[in-house]
């Protein structure tokens, strides 16, 4: 762990270790970043941009739940992410979010994440890190459990340079 209490991703780890040691500092420091702040902080949004960081916990939830049940799974989105109507509102995520209670954000992130995680662990057992989704990308293509990691660890590193900014607007907060 590191000062931040983040997990180390593995200096000498295999190939799984280290996707995951990776995608797990990320989610920490995501964690992070939203930690202790009410509604107001999760709600705080720097210039021009709309994003907060309530609107980024509900949009990682989603992209958890997206790619490891819907895509790697192949099974149908659990709630909320079933009921919404994403031809009305194709970021439905980000911006319901500002109507939600912050402990409620906080809980289905990391029931995204718990869920990610054992869908991880039971797929790398199986299947190895090769193993092809079960549900294809538009084009017709299966990503490997692999690419889904490494796409993981992307889309938490992208989002969290927009958490460094929006938690230094709320109260000062900076660090990595």
């Amino acid at each position: 762990m590191d000062e931040d209490e983040r997990p180390e991703p593995p200096l000498d780890g295999d190939e799984a270790a280290t996707l995951l040691g990776f995608l797990e500092f990320q989610r920490a420091t995501l964690a992070w970043k939203c930690a202790g702040l009410d509604a107001g902080g999760l709600n705080a949004t720097v210039g021009a941009s709309a994003m907060t960081l309530g609107g980024l916990l509900k949009h990682l939830a989603y992209v958890e739940d997206d790619w490891f049940v819907h895509c790697l799974l192949g099974e149908d989105r659990p709630a909320p992410w079933a009921g919404v109507d994403w031809a009305a509102d194709r970021d439905w995520e980000w911006h319901s979010a500002a109507a939600d209670d912050p402990s409620e954000l906080r809980r289905l992130w990391q029931s995204s994440v718990d869920r990610a995680r054992r869908i991880t662990a039971d797929v790398l057992h199986e299947r190895g890190l090769g193993a092809a989704a079960a549900r294809p990308l538009a084009d017709g293509r299966r990503p490997a459990l692999r690419w889904i990691l490494c796409h993981m660890i992307e889309e938490y590193a992208r989002h969290n340079g927009h958490a460094d900014l929006l938690r230094e607007s709320v109260d000062g907060a900076t660090g990595e």
